[in-house]
């Protein structure tokens, strides 16, 4: 996956510094975006291989400045970025402008999502989730069921796929299969999503292939469906058809929002990327629940295992794209 992700700094001032002079002269234009390329590339620490190319200036909205886009691009993969420059050429600001008009939840399309706590909450989290991410599989250990125990009716949480196929080759169809069980069943998806994030490694194998793989996934998904009372010949039906195309609508949406990694969850809109630790997601959770008017309830006493010395010199890692 190709990105770029800019520090969202929309007020940085970065004064360009001065440059070699080449012994062939540029004009004042080409000079300046030679000043501009540097700036970026030293600010954003951008590798060498990712070409820099400066746009024509235009005029901006801001008075003493013009707008002048900067692509970043690689392997035919591009991204653009806007700055503005000012008019006497000594000051360069990273331009972006955040919409606040619509609400981020209103962005997130949950219909028919299968859902876990109170359907009527003030609170929702809505999580982009990767069946094979072994961060995943730590979120959701810590949202199942401890924070379930603390919040109660008092939250709702929903599950929307991002399977990072290029490093997890299962991921892909075990999002399929969870979808035709929430098909026809609420509870069925869930189970799906607690017994594979809780056997990622039985599910890997040792010596598997990823055909070994997608017939365990298959099996764990039959099994579930009998449990439940689903319809077989149409599960069996979806399982064979492997659509992903719900699971890849639901990839471009999270990418619209600046989805880059899995787990990544939105709170009633703020956004937390990683498996964050249980206390920063409770501190988001009532944070909310606050602005909704409501109290959150009173955290647990800490339990000999999470307040050990062995615990917490143990961090949960920083997620990196798995």
């Amino acid at each position: 996956m190709f990105k770029f992700r800019l520090l969202l700094v929309s007020t940085l001032l970065c004064t360009l510094g001065c440059s070699a002079q080449s012994t062939k002269p540029m004009d004042e234009n080409a000079a300046v975006n030679r000043k501009i390329e540097q700036k970026v590339r030293s600010t954003f620490n951008l590798p060498p291989s990712l070409q820099v190319s400066v746009g024509k200036r235009e005029a901006s909205e801001m008075p003493g400045y013009d707008k002048v886009q900067v692509t970043l691009s690689r392997d035919g993969r591009a991204s653009t970025h806007d700055f503005l420059v000012s008019k006497d050429n000594k000051t360069l600001v990273e331009w972006q402008k955040l919409d606040i008009s619509k609400d981020v939840m209103e962005s997130i399309n949950v219909s028919g999502r299968p859902e876990r706590g109170n359907k009527e909450a003030k609170v929702v989290i809505v999580n982009y989730d990767d069946f094979q991410c072994p961060f995943c599989s730590k979120m959701h250990q810590t949202l199942f069921p401890e924070l379930m125990k603390t919040y109660g009716n008092q939250v709702k949480i929903i599950y929307k796929d991002y399977p990072l196929a290029s490093i997890h080759p299962w991921a892909m169809h075990a999002a399929v299969d969870a979808n035709c069980l929430a098909a026809q069943n609420n509870d069925g998806y869930w189970e799906f999503a607690d017994y594979t994030h809780a056997n990622q490694k039985e599910i890997n194998g040792e010596k598997r292939d990823i055909k070994d793989e997608y017939a365990k996934l298959d099996q764990i998904t039959q099994e579930i469906g009998k449990k439940h009372g689903v319809d077989a010949a149409q599960l069996n039906g979806c399982v064979k058809k492997q659509d992903e195309a719900p699971v890849r609508a639901s990839m471009a949406e999270a990418e619209k929002m600046g989805v880059e990694a899995t787990p990544t969850m939105f709170v009633n809109g703020e956004q937390l990327a990683g498996a964050v630790p249980e206390s920063v997601l409770r501190d988001v959770i009532d944070r909310a629940l606050k602005a909704a008017g409501q109290t959150p309830p009173t955290a647990p006493a800490p339990s000999a295992a999470t307040s050990s010395p062995a615990a917490s010199s143990n961090p949960v890692p920083k997620p990196t794209n798995q």
